[in-house]
């Protein structure tokens, strides 16, 4: 394979997507007549910073209208060593843009011979989502959040963002997706910022599972099929992914210690 050549004047630097324009190859989904139904939509994703970093968690139900399309699908991924990104909206484009997210951070790495700071980082996904506006104005609508720790200022950042790639750093948590208002609700009553890894982790727990409880589009704890969120941590020691089994059973004792298995009104 022949790698592309510029000269000065078209050469699109150590931007990945210029590339991919000038190329001729980045996806569109632009002028696609889909049906509500015929969209999977995936939710709900929570983010929340304490003392080392901050931790970012998503549920694993995605639907299509009323349908329940996927019960395991991953909405939390990691865009490099320090940061991850969780996806709520369209799936189809959300996963397609994390995915050129990710290489355009290694682009960047490669052209420009170090990382780009975690504001550029927030900034480069502004413009992904920017880009998809015309797909979001007919149905499929990506809104992200991005979550880092920032090495140069020692300290674990958040940031949000809008349909039209509005970029808003949030100091203490955020949250996105269709069962937003009931897990920032539970976040928003049970954060401390001295809590730890452990105490912030089973705050996003709790947030999920109360989210699933009154939003049918976001799936709680389903021990029957083994699913459960998936929760990711980022320190000074980098991206880390908690494992199903851990988080299965800091359910069970989030259950016990808040007694949300009791009886139903």
């Amino acid at each position: 394979m022949t790698l592309p050549s510029f000269n000065l004047t078209d050469d699109p630097g150590p931007s990945f997507s210029g590339l991919m324009d000038h190329l001729g190859k980045r996806p569109s989904f632009d002028n696609i007549a889909l049906d509500e139904k015929d969209i999977v939509h995936g939710t709900t994703i929570v983010a929340a910073r304490f003392a080392d970093g901050v931790v970012i968690a998503g549920d694993r139900r995605a639907t299509s209208g009323n349908l329940i399309s996927y019960r395991s699908m991953k909405k939390v991924f990691s865009a490099d060593k320090w940061s991850g990104v969780g996806i709520a909206g369209a799936a189809g484009p959300a996963v397609e843009m994390v995915k050129l997210f990710k290489v355009q951070l290694e682009h960047y790495e490669k052209v420009q011979g170090h990382n780009l700071s975690l504001e550029g980082k927030a900034n480069q996904l502004s413009q992904f989502i920017r880009a998809n506006l015309p797909a979001a104005m007919q149905g499929m609508v990506v809104v992200p959040i991005f979550v880092g720790f920032d090495r140069r200022r020692d300290v674990g950042r958040l940031f949000a963002f809008d349909v039209t790639g509005g970029r808003y750093e949030e100091e203490k948590f955020v949250v996105t997706g269709s069962g937003s208002l009931f897990a920032k609700t539970v976040i928003k009553m049970g954060y401390d910022k001295n809590a730890n890894e452990d105490q912030t982790v089973d705050l996003l727990l709790r947030a999920l599972f109360n989210a699933a409880d009154d939003d049918s589009a976001t799936g709680g704890p389903d021990a029957l099929r083994g699913i459960y969120p998936t929760v990711s941590v980022i320190t000074s020691d980098g991206y880390r992914e908690l494992e199903e089994e851990a988080i299965a059973q800091r359910f069970e004792q989030v259950i016990a210690d808040s007694n949300l298995g009791g009886a139903q009104s």
